[in-house]
C-alpha cells in the first residue's frame, strides 16, 4: 500500500459512496474504482460490499480504517520532519565552548533556541581552553566552537560575537585594589598566577607581550589549570592574574578585585567558528541565533583574523 492507496480507501470508507469520494479526491470515479480493486487484490480480501445502490465496509475494511489513519499520519509527520529539517527547524547541533567567560553567551543561546526553535537540540560540550574546541571543530566532532583564537584555519569561518578586554585580578588587600585601573608597569615587581602557556594560549601570551612592552619579565609563582583556580589563588593572595572583563562580570569572589588596564588591550574578542563546508540548515539557524546575541561594543572587528599580530586566543578555562 502507498499513500494514494490509503487516501483512496479512507475517502470511500468515510463517504460510502464512490462518486462523492472521487469528488473529494478530485479524480474521476472510474480511476478510483480501479484503485480500490487493485488495493483489494494486493491485500487478498474485499474491503467493500458494493452494488448499484449502496457501498458497505466489510469486516476487513472496517479493520483497516484505524491503521490507515495511523499510517497516513505517520507519513505526514515524516514529510513535515523532512521539510522542517530542510528549513533548519529540527536537528542536533553540537557546540564546544571554552571557559567561564563563555557561559553567559551559551546560556543566552540555549534559551533563545529553546524558545524560537524548539525542534533543534543543542549538545553542549565545555572545554577548559579554546584550542581543543577548535580541534574538535576541525575533526568534525562539533559543529560550532565558541572561544578565542589567534589563528583561524583556512577551512574555518569565524565571527566576533562579544567584544572583550583585559583586566588584572588582584586580591582585595592589594595596595592598588582601590585604584580603579592599573598600568602593567606598576605591577613589575608583583607575583603572578598564570594559566598554562600551551600553544595558542591567549592570556599567558598577552601577559608576556604586555610585560615585554613594559620592560620586565613577569614573576610567575604558580600556574593554575583553569581560570576558576587562578582566581581562587588570587583571592588567597598568591599573586595577581591577567584575565578578561567577561570573566570579571561572571566572577563573584569578594576577595578579588578586577582592574582595567591602562594599556590598549590586544584583541581578545570572543568568536564563534564553524566549518566552511558545513551547510546544515540547523547549524545555520543556530549561527543566526548567535549573531542575534552579538555583543560587540568596544570597536569594530574583522570576522576573520589571519594571525597577523595579537589576535583572539583560547578562552580562559
Amino acid at each position: 500500500m502507498d499513500y494514494d492507496d490509503l487516501r483512496a480507501f479512507l475517502a470511500v470508507a468515510e463517504e460510502l459512496h464512490f462518486g462523492r469520494a472521487a469528488e473529494r479526491l478530485h479524480i474521476a470515479q472510474p480511476p478510483l474504482s480501479r484503485m480500490i480493486k487493485q488495493l483489494e487484490r494486493k491485500l487478498g480480501t474485499r474491503l467493500f460490499d458494493r452494488n448499484t445502490r449502496s457501498v458497505r465496509l466489510t469486516a476487513s475494511g472496517a479493520a483497516l480504517i484505524a491503521p490507515a489513519h495511523e499510517a497516513l499520519a505517520g507519513l505526514r509527520r515524516a514529510e513535515a520532519a523532512v521539510r522542517s529539517a530542510e528549513d533548519g527547524d529540527t536537528g542536533i547541533v553540537r557546540i564546544a565552548f571554552a571557559g567561564i567567560s563563555t557561559h553567559r553567551m551559551i546560556a543566552r543561546l540555549a534559551r533563545a533556541v529553546h524558545s524560537k526553535r524548539p525542534g533543534i537540540q543543542l549538545e553542549l560540550s565545555s572545554q577548559n581552553f579554546a584550542q581543543p574546541a577548535l580541534k574538535r571543530l576541525l575533526d568534525d566532532d562539533t559543529d560550532i566552537a565558541l572561544g578565542r583564537w589567534d589563528i583561524i584555519p583556512t577551512e574555518v569561518d569565524a565571527h566576533v560575537v562579544q567584544s572583550d578586554s583585559l583586566v588584572m585580578a588582584v586580591p582585595d588587600t592589594h595596595r592598588l585594589a582601590d585604584a580603579g585601573q592599573v598600568s602593567i608597569a606598576a605591577l613589575a615587581d608583583e607575583h603572578f598566577v598564570s594559566l598554562p602557556a600551551h600553544e595558542g594560549a591567549v592570556l599567558p601570551d598577552r601577559l608576556r607581550r604586555l610585560a615585554h612592552a613594559a620592560r620586565f619579565v613577569p614573576n610567575i609563582v604558580q600556574v593554575a589549570p583553569d581560570t576558576q583556580t587562578a582566581l581562587a589563588l588570587v583571592g588567597a593572595e598568591v599573586g595577581c592574574s591577567l584575565t578578561l572583563a567577561s570573566v570579571a562580570r561572571n566572577a563573584n569572589d569578594p576577595h578579588v578585585v578586577f582592574l582595567p588596564l591602562l594599556e590598549p588591550s590586544p584583541d581578545v574578542d570572543m568568536r564563534i567558528a564553524w566549518r566552511r563546508d558545513d551547510s546544515s540548515p540547523a547549524v545555520v539557524r543556530v549561527r543566526d541565533e548567535f549573531m542575534a546575541l552579538t555583543e560587540v561594543t568596544t570597536r569594530p572587528a574583522d570576522d576573520r583574523d589571519h594571525g597577523s599580530g595579537p589576535g583572539p586566543g583560547p578562552g580562559p578555562g
